[in-house]
């Protein structure tokens, strides 16, 4: 039974489940956008809103916290100084997750995109 077990494990064992969330945050705050399955979409979307939530406030406390989850100098940089500041004004809800029509070739897994919901001007310009 699991009661009050919370949480979707991904069919992954704890570590490799806790290496790939840090992972995938990494590259979603590097890239500011990445494609991946619904399901891991869905995992790491409030691991990334709660470390957004963090650097909006930028101490020394915060970027230590940050840096403890994500384990990466150059990524808790980056959110600090351009995505905390970017999201200030706003009280919640920095990601959004955008299904795509295709699935996956070879296991047929259903894609989705995360992305933060306001771009970096540079990107906007390189999408449109």
């Amino acid at each position: 039974m699991r009661h009050r077990c919370a949480g979707n494990r991904l069919g992954r064992t704890t570590e490799h489940r806790i290496a790939m969330t840090k992972n995938m945050a990494n590259s979603l705050i590097l890239h500011e956008r990445i494609i991946t399955t619904t399901p891991k979409a869905k995992a790491i979307k409030p691991f990334v809103e709660k470390l957004v939530t963090l650097a909006k406030d930028d101490t020394l406390h915060h970027r230590r916290m940050a840096f403890a989850a994500l384990r990466d100098k150059v990524t808790v940089d980056k959110l600090f100084s351009t995505i905390g500041p970017r999201f200030k004004a706003r009280p919640g809800g920095y990601c959004r997750i955008l299904h795509l029509s295709k699935p996956r070739l070879g296991d047929n897994g259903q894609r989705s995109i995360v992305e933060f919901v306001e771009r970096s001007p540079k990107e906007a310009k390189a999408e449109a």
